[in-house]
């Protein structure tokens, strides 16, 4: 398990992040699957962490690692794409698009097979008698 060392996030700029979303603590221990104190050792920087619990609190805190460890906030600078790159780039999100869709079909598909499947189960156990099975002595 890899810990952060020299661009350790100070607590406060978690806390301030988190008060920036309208979170408590409980909140954010509920959102990240942890007790509150074990939350709010992490704000008091009494626990040491590591780079998968400083991700997850920059997914919750909707902001980026960069953001948490850095003293300056991660700027966007502007890019210049070439209109062929720009092209390739919204072909392969539709690309991609096209896939999210066909696997949410089959998401759907799968879900009713399921459901269609646990109303049959329920209906035969419903109709069957409820006995007790023989053992047989």
């Amino acid at each position: 398990m890899k810990h952060l060392a020299a661009s350790q996030p100070t607590p406060d700029r978690i806390r301030l992040a988190r008060l920036q979303q309208g979170l408590s603590q409980e909140n954010m221990a509920d959102l990240l699957g942890l007790s509150t104190t074990a939350y709010g050792d992490i704000e008091r920087g009494k626990t040491e962490l590591t780079l998968t619990r400083l991700a997850q609190i920059a997914d919750v805190l909707r902001t980026s690692v960069v953001d948490l460890i850095s003293d300056v906030p991660a700027a966007i600078e502007p890019t210049i794409i070439a209109p062929n790159e720009l092209e390739k780039l919204r072909n392969t999100v539709e690309r991609q698009q096209l896939e999210l869709d066909k696997l949410r079909l089959e998401v759907d598909y799968h879900k009713r097979r399921y459901d269609e499947r646990i109303a049959l189960e329920l209906a035969w156990a419903i109709g069957q008698k409820q006995e007790r099975p023989k053992i047989g002595f």
